[in-house]
Parts: C-alpha cells; sequence; structure tokens
C-alpha cells in the first residue's frame, strides 16, 4: 500500500496498521474500558444531516478562522499529542513543518518528544503547548515560563486527565514507556522489522518538556505512573485562574464538557476552550463533544472561543461542528495515523484531503466562508 492509495482517514488507518507493531497501533487506536465513547465520537456526526443552498456564487471559498487571536488558514488544526516519535521517527517534527505548509495551529504536549524550541523554529505559525498540572507548582510555573521563552502564543491545559483512563488494549500487550512488554507485545514487535530498524537508527527516544523530571532509564518512571503519581488530583478552579494570571495570554481548557465548566472557563478569563473527551480515551459512557456543543455555543460562545475534537474523519464532520458554533476543529488520530504510516509527506497529504473536503464541501453547501455557516443548514435524526 502506498501513500498515493490513500485517500481518507481509514486508508491511513490501513496503511499504519500495517507498518506499526500492534501495542503501538493499539496505542493510537484504542479508547477507555469497552470504547463507546471512542465509537460515538464518529457516530455522532452520522446523526445530524447538511441541508444545503444553491446558486450562491462559490467560485472562491475562504476558509480562514480566527482562534485565541491566531489567525489560521483553515478551520482544523493538529491537537497536541503524546509520544509523537514513537510512531515515526520525525514525530513533532513531520507535524509542525506540515501544519506551517498549511498555514495552521499546531501543539507540543508535556510528553512531546522534541522540545518547545526546536518546534518553534520549525514552525513561527500558530503554537499552543498543551500541559498538565503536576503535584509540583514549581514545574507548573517552570513550564508557562519555558513556553512564554519559546515565542509560544497560547497555553492549553489539559483538565480531563488527572488520572490515565482504563485502556485494556495495551495492559494485554504489556504496552509502556519505557517498553515494558508481555510476549505477546514482543512477538508483535517481531513481525514488524521496519518500524524496529527505525527505531534502532533514529536519535534515541526523549521527552524534552519532562527529561528533568521523569527519569527514562532504569527504575523508570512510566507514561502510567506518570499520570498516577505526578498529576495533581486535587487541581481545583482556584488554581486554574492562578496559572491564567501568570499567564496573560491566550489560555484555554482542553476537556471541558458541561455548561457550568464553560461558564467557569469564562469567568476566570480563558480564551478559549475545547470541548473533549480525549478521544474516548479517559472516561468512558462520556458524551460526545460533538453532542456537547450546541448547548456550550449558546452558554458561553459570545465570550470566548469553542472548539472541539473527538471523532472527526470527515470535512463534511468540520462542516457540522462549524455550523453548530465551533471556531475551528481538532484533529488527533486523523494525522496520527499517517504520521505512522509515511512522516511529513503521510501529515501534508492528510492535511491536504481535508483541506480539500472542506473547501468542497462549502461550495456544496453555497457557502463563500465560514461564516456563512448556520444551524439553519442542519437537520438532527431523532
Amino acid at each position: 500500500m502506498r501513500l498515493t492509495d490513500c485517500y481518507n482517514f481509514h486508508d491511513f488507518r490501513r496503511m499504519a496498521k500495517r507498518r506499526l507493531p500492534g501495542p503501538i497501533f493499539d496505542y493510537i487506536d484504542g479508547g477507555a474500558d469497552d470504547e463507546v465513547t471512542y465509537r460515538r465520537n464518529t457516530a455522532a456526526f452520522e446523526a445530524c444531516d447538511l441541508v444545503p443552498d444553491v446558486l450562491r456564487g462559490v467560485a472562491e471559498v475562504d476558509m480562514s478562522v480566527t482562534v485565541m487571536g491566531q489567525k489560521l488558514a483553515m478551520p482544523v488544526y493538529c491537537s497536541p499529542t503524546a509520544l509523537q516519535r514513537l510512531f515515526h521517527h520525525q514525530g513533532e517534527r513531520a507535524v509542525a513543518a506540515a501544519a506551517a505548509k498549511h498555514g495552521t495551529m499546531f501543539g507540543v504536549s508535556s510528553l512531546g518528544t522534541i522540545s518547545l524550541e526546536e518546534a518553534r523554529q520549525i514552525s513561527s505559525g500558530p503554537q499552543v503547548y498543551q500541559f498538565y498540572f503536576h503535584k509540583d507548582r514549581g514545574l507548573n510555573r517552570e513550564m508557562m515560563a519555558r513556553a512564554k521563552n519559546a515565542g509560544v502564543q497560547a497555553m492549553m491545559l489539559t483538565v480531563d486527565s488527572i488520572t490515565g483512563g482504563n485502556r485494556e488494549r495495551d495492559k494485554r500487550t504489556g504496552f509502556a514507556i519505557p517498553f515494558k512488554l508481555n510476549l505477546a507485545g514482543v512477538t508483535q514487535f517481531a513481525i514488524k522489522p521496519s518500524w524496529a530498524i527505525d527505531w534502532l537508527t533514529h536519535e534515541r527516544f526523549r521527552l524534552p518538556q519532562l527529561e528533568n523530571h521523569v527519569k527514562m532509564d532504569g527504575g523508570a518512571l512510566s507514561i502510567s505512573r506518570y499520570f498516577t503519581e505526578m498529576l495533581d488530583p486535587s487541581m481545583s478552579w482556584d488554581d486554574v485562574a492562578e496559572m491564567v494570571r501568570e499567564w496573560g495570554g491566550p489560555f484555554c481548557l482542553k476537556g471541558i464538557m458541561s455548561v457550568e465548566d464553560a461558564k467557569r472557563a469564562a469567568e476566570i478569563g480563558c480564551s478559549g476552550i475545547v470541548l473533549s473527551n480525549h478521544g474516548g480515551r479517559q472516561l468512558d459512557g462520556s458524551r460526545s463533544a460533538f453532542d456537547q456543543l450546541a448547548e456550550i455555543v449558546d452558554a458561553v460562545g459570545d465570550r470566548i472561543d469553542v472548539m472541539m475534537d473527538g471523532g472527526v474523519q470527515r470535512g463534511t464532520h468540520v462542516l457540522k461542528a462549524l455550523s453548530l458554533g465551533a471556531k475551528a476543529v481538532g484533529l488527533g488520530r486523523y494525522y496520527l495515523f499517517p504520521l505512522a504510516a509515511a512522516g511529513q509527506p503521510g501529515v501534508e497529504r492528510a492535511l491536504e484531503t481535508m483541506r480539500t473536503e472542506i473547501e468542497r464541501g462549502m461550495k456544496l453547501m453555497g457557502c463563500t466562508s465560514v461564516s456563512q455557516l448556520s444551524r439553519r443548514n442542519l437537520r438532527f435524526r431523532s
């Protein structure tokens, strides 16, 4: 299977599955518990129909949006995700370069595998830093100061991961960072030698944002222990309000799902929120972000930039979210599978495919700008 044979999300997923050892593919592909929420995230879009207008003169289409003061050439962005060099040796370097090429936002995670500073050198375009709230308050302040010094415009605090989700696919193979695989997991690596060759012939795996705090050698703190031992489950709204004040710039909360929490985010001075259930990887049985979108936009959309992610696989999914009032839509697995399959060319092809789908969809909807999309163009199935 070649990259030129990939035309949609499912093609990229199949190509990644052929290249990746099973435990790594399952780490990307899997969700929590019974993966009900993971499946529901995409299914939610299927309950909503588009109602197009015609004869609107759509020779030129403007897909640009402004989010937290940053202009994006198209209304999707690459959500910050962890451990990207585990999937392909280029990792965040590929994503940063592809996002810059397409004029959109990307983010580096606290669990990112290149440094904030290097990512900023690759792309001077819109960028966020996604981080977690640690028990060590000094570490939290250090992370914000480092992001500011690197020239990052916006902070994105993930608030739905004070403990790790129950990801049973990983348990079955013994997947962990560093690797502590069981026999089933080791066997899966043995039958995918091309990945192992790439892993062994490129620079060693690092977590630059955390390497002074998480040891990756013998007796290492695994990623699961990072969530259970370093993150602070006592995090409160007062803690976040203090961080918003200290940052003094665009500040976003990722993982908001209720109207009450959206209102609190606006009250403490956040610039944006991302409706997200972490791709179905945390609380299984939780509602999809798309299903929550309308009521949250109605509650706070005039005060704060509302974004969403989860289950987005098509340009029409993006159009539906924008029609409900989302300012932009985050992509996760949508770019991770092409990254795993082919590195930077894969991410570029995926983003170009999404751009083409959004442009085509807007023309078929009779819209020349994102601002023309509205709920008038939607109907929900009962």
